[in-house]
């Protein structure tokens, strides 16, 4: 053992489960760190010294209502835009990305600087791109926060795009289609049933980026007179920064519900296949007679 990775041949393999622990430890650490500072912060009493649970019965005790409840329309708000940022990613970019992959290998390197291009651009500046696209759409459609998925669509591109894409280069696309086709599969049946199921966890890394990237974004909803979870957040703090750091645990504990129903999505077919595995009897094989002649 070499630095904490086993080696055979002089061939380097997985590091150690010491290694391994030690690594997810410091990871664990910098999570649950700032998430007991912020639980030690509301209980505290101030000036007068010790802990109590006042501020939590408080909140609760209305029901998030009164003051506090365009929070709650905050959190729906953030919630459905995340959703709605998802479902773009997953209609546009998923099957364009397969064909570009399959029909237009030409333009894959265009297709990868569009996407990427996103994130060398400056929120505030990517407002003011936008800010004329949405005062148009807001004659047309209305200005709704549901709006705000377009612009949330394209922040989340080049994150999106590179999970994806880390997953489509590990498949062979082009053959499984061939091979589809060639069985009598539709174009639908293709995508649906054999090139998305393959690329479910590329998918579902972008889908979690995605989540993640709306319930924390801030900038563009401001500039744009939006109201989402983080904008609700500011205003409350401003009054009591003691109930804006609870309402923040509430809206972590959201998402980790919402980011671990995504990640649920592809476990029960394994655990189907799991348990059919492990329902069936062991096959055994049965003797067959041939005739031998008669003996003496």
């Amino acid at each position: 053992m070499s630095g904490g990775f086993r080696t055979t041949g002089g061939v380097a393999h997985a590091p150690s489960r010491f290694v391994r622990g030690l690594i997810l430890g410091v990871v664990g650490l910098v999570f649950v760190v700032p998430f007991v500072a912020m639980v030690e912060f509301t209980l505290r009493r101030g000036l007068v010294g010790g802990y109590d649970l006042h501020r939590w019965t408080e909140l609760f005790q209305g029901g998030l209502t009164g003051e506090y409840k365009p929070v709650l329309v905050a959190l729906g708000n953030s919630v459905g835009l995340a959703l709605g940022t998802v479902a773009i990613i997953l209609l546009l970019l998923v099957p364009t990305m397969l064909l570009v992959h399959i029909r237009f290998r030409r333009l894959r390197r265009a297709l990868e600087i569009i996407c990427i291009l996103p994130i060398s651009i400056p929120a505030i500046v990517l407002v003011v791109g936008l800010a004329p696209v949405f005062s148009v759409v807001a004659r047309l459609v209305g200005s709704g926060v549901w709006t705000l998925a377009f612009a949330y669509g394209i922040t989340v591109l080049p994150f999106a795009y590179r999970a994806i894409q880390a997953n489509l280069d590990g498949v062979d696309v082009r053959t499984l289609s061939e091979a589809a086709r060639t069985l009598g599969a539709g174009w639908g049946s293709v995508l649906l049933r054999v090139l998305v199921p393959n690329l479910r966890r590329g998918i579902l890394a972008g889908a979690f980026i995605a989540v993640a990237v709306v319930l924390g974004e801030f900038t563009i909803a401001s500039l744009l007179n939006r109201v989402n979870l983080q904008t609700a957040l500011v205003v409350v703090s401003k009054n009591d920064p003691y109930t804006a750091v609870i309402l923040s645990l509430i809206a972590l504990l959201v998402a980790f519900a919402l980011l671990m129903a995504i990640g649920r999505l592809g476990a029960p077919r394994r655990s189907r296949t799991r348990r059919a595995v492990t329902a069936s009897p062991p096959q055994t094989a049965t003797p067959t007679l041939t005739p031998t002649g008669d003996r003496p």
